[in-house]
C-alpha cells in the first residue's frame, strides 16, 4: 500500500485521471451520496501532511523582498481576475463551474511549488517563503474574493466559508507546525528532512485522490448526460495556465535574477488545488461538486505543465551561472590542532583559556555584528578564528518536498557545488573587507580567508560537529533579533546550537 502511494504521489498526471475514471464508473453504477461522510476525513488527510512538511519559520527570513512582492501581486492582482473572466466567458450559465475556476485561481502555492523550483534550480528559500505567505494570504482572501466576484451569481455563506477554511487550513496548519517541531526535536533537522518528511506527501496524495474520486462520483451521472463537459472544462484551464506561465516568466526575466525568477513562476502558477478542492466540496453543499470537478481537472494540467516547464527553464532564463573565478581554498575537513594534555584539576585556571574560536555566519547583513565580536575577542585572547558557513542541502530540501529521498552522495555534491563555491567566494570577500575595517581600530583581526569551512547540510548539526571535532573553545554567531517570539527572536539555528553544543556559544544580536 505504501509503495503504491509513493508511486501515485510521483505520478499524479496518471493517478488523478485514473481516480476520476474510477469515480465516474462508481457513480454511474452506485448511489454515491454516502461518500459525503468521507469528505472531512479525506480533507484532513489531504491538508495536514502538507502542513507538516511546510517550514513556516522561513517566512521570517530576510531577502528576496522584490520577488515576494511581485509573486503576491500576480497571485492576488492578476490570476483570480483572469479566472473570473474565463468563468464568465465559458460558464455564463453554470455559476458553480465558474466558481471552480475561481477557486482554482485563488489559493496560490503548494508543496510542489518548492519541489519544482528545486528541480529547475531556482531559489529554493524564496519558494518556501512564497508557499507560506501565499497559502496564508490566500486562505484569508478566498472568502472575500468569492463574495466580491461571485456574490451576485450564487448564494455565499461567508461565515460558513470562513469556518471551513479554519477547519481545512488553519487547524491543520497549527497541528502540522506542532508535529514538525516534535519530529525535528526527536530526529534532528537533517533526519527529519531525509527520513521522516518524505513519508508525509504520499499521505496527502491519498487525501487528494480520495476527494477527486468523491467529486467525480457525485457528478458522474451529470457527466454521462453531457459527455463533452470534461473536454470543455479543459479549454479555460489551458488558457489560464498558459497565460500564467507566460506572464510570470516575462516578469521574472525582466525584473529578477534567474533563481528568484524561477521561484516566482512556480510561486504564482502552482495553485493549492488541494485547498481549493476542499473548499469547493465542503463549503458549497451539493452544488460544490460542480466546482470540485473543475478543480480536479486542473490537477492534470498543473502537474503536467510544471514538469514540462522544468525542461524549458534554461532556454528561458539561461543556464545556472557558473563562477568564472576559481573558488577559494576550503579548509581541510579536520582543522583540529593537537588537543592539549589533560590538566590536573588543581592546575585549571578560573580564567577561560580561549585559543580557538568558531565564527558561524549565514552571510547575511546581520552577521557583521557577530564578526565584530569574533575579531575583538580573538584579538583580546590572541586566539585563532575559523569561519564556518553551512549551505542548506538543496537536494534534500526539495526531495523531501517532492516526497522522494535521494541519498546518492555524488548527486548531492554535484547539485550543491554551485552554492558551495558561491558561498566560499562571498565569505572570503566578507572576511577581507571586515578585517580591513577592524584593523583601523585594533592592530590585528584573526579572521582570515585561509581559515574558512563551507559545509553542506543541517546548520545546527554541522556547526556543533565542527566545534566538537576541532576542539574549539568558543562559538560566536549572529541572529536576527526583531521578530518577537522566542524561536524567531533567538533564531532557530542559534537556539539549536545553544541546546546541542557542549562548547560555549556567544550570540550577538544586531545593535
Amino acid at each position: 500500500m505504501w509503495k503504491l502511494l509513493q508511486k501515485m504521489s510521483k505520478n499524479l498526471t496518471l493517478a488523478i485521471p485514473a481516480m476520476m475514471l474510477a469515480g465516474f464508473i462508481f457513480g454511474i453504477f452506485m448511489d454515491a451520496a454516502f461518500l459525503k461522510t468521507l469528505i472531512i476525513p479525506f480533507t484532513f488527510l489531504m491538508v495536514y501532511p502538507m502542513m507538516v512538511t511546510l517550514n513556516i519559520q522561513k517566512v521570517f527570513e530576510g531577502g528576496d523582498v522584490k520577488a515576494q512582492v511581485l509573486t503576491q501581486v500576480i497571485n492576488f492582482g492578476v490570476v483570480p481576475f483572469l479566472a473570473y473572466i474565463m468563468g464568465l466567458i465559458f460558464f455564463k450559465n453554470q455559476p458553480y463551474m465558474a466558481l471552480g475556476l475561481l477557486l482554482a485561481g485563488l489559493v496560490p502555492t503548494s508543496g510542489m511549488t518548492i519541489s519544482w523550483t528545486g528541480f529547475a534550480k531556482g531559489n529554493l528559500a524564496a519558494a518556501v517563503k512564497m508557499t507560506v505567505i501565499g497559502l496564508t494570504l490566500g486562505s484569508i482572501a478566498t472568502p472575500l474574493y468569492v463574495r466580491m466576484l461571485m456574490g451576485t451569481s450564487i448564494e455565499i455563506d461567508m461565515a460558513g466559508i470562513f469556518k471551513q477554511i479554519v477547519v481545512i487550513v488553519f487547524i491543520p496548519m497549527a497541528a502540522g507546525y506542532l508535529t514538525r517541531r516534535h519530529l525535528v526535536k526527536k530526529h534532528g533537522e537533517k533526519g527529519f528532512k531525509t527520513s521522516v518528511a518524505p513519508k508525509f506527501p504520499p499521505l496527502s496524495t491519498l487525501g487528494v485522490v480520495g476527494i477527486v474520486f468523491i467529486a467525480m462520483a457525485l457528478k458522474a451521472r451529470a457527466i454521462a448526460a453531457a459527455p463533452g463537459m470534461l473536454a470543455y472544462i479543459l479549454i479555460p484551464l489551458v488558457i489560464i495556465y498558459g497565460f500564467n506561465f507566460t506572464f510570470s516568466s516575462l516578469v521574472g526575466k525582466w525584473l529578477l535574477p534567474r533563481g528568484d525568477a524561477i521561484a516566482l513562476v512556480y510561486g504564482s502558477v502552482m495553485r493549492n488545488l488541494s485547498i481549493a478542492l476542499a473548499i469547493a466540496i465542503n463549503a458549497f453543499g451539493k452544488q460544490g461538486a460542480s466546482a470540485a470537478l473543475v478543480v480536479a481537472v486542473a490537477y492534470i494540467i498543473q502537474v503536467q505543465s510544471a514538469a514540462w516547464y522544468v525542461k524549458l527553464t534554461d532556454k528561458i532564463f539561461g543556464p545556472v551561472p557558473l563562477d568564472a573565478e576559481p573558488p577559494l581554498k576550503t579548509a581541510p575537513q579536520n582543522l583540529a590542532e593537537p588537543a592539549p594534555d589533560a590538566r590536573e584539576e588543581s592546575q585549571i585556571s578560573m580564567v577561560a583559556d580561549i585559543k580557538k574560536i568558531l565564527f558561524a555566519t549565514d552571510i547575511t547583513s546581520t552577521a557583521k555584528y557577530a564578526a565584530r565580536y569574533a575579531c575583538a575577542i580573538g584579538n583580546k585572547f590572541n586566539a585563532k578564528v575559523w569561519a564556518i558557513h553551512v549551505v542548506p542541502d538543496l537536494l534534500a530540501e526539495y526531495s523531501a518536498g517532492a516526497g522522494v529521498t535521494i541519498k546518492d552522495p555524488v548527486k548531492q555534491e554535484e547539485f550543491n557545488r554551485d552554492a558551495v563555491e558561491n558561498a566560499e567566494k562571498i565569505l572570503g570577500e566578507r572576511i577581507r573587507t571586515t578585517s580591513e575595517k577592524v584593523v583601523r581600530e585594533i592592530s590585528f583581526c584573526p579572521l582570515s580567508k585561509d581559515r574558512i569551512m563551507i559545509k553542506t547540510g543541517d546548520p545546527v548539526e554541522e556547526i556543533t560537529q565542527a566545534a566538537a571535532q576541532g576542539n574549539f573553545d568558543l562559538i560566536i554567531m549572529g541572529t536576527h533579533g526583531d521578530q518577537g517570539i522566542e524561536d524567531i527572536l533567538l533564531g532557530s539555528t542559534a537556539q539549536g546550537v545553544i541546546h546541542a553544543s557542549k562548547v560555549p556559544v556567544l550570540v550577538a544580536r544586531p545593535s
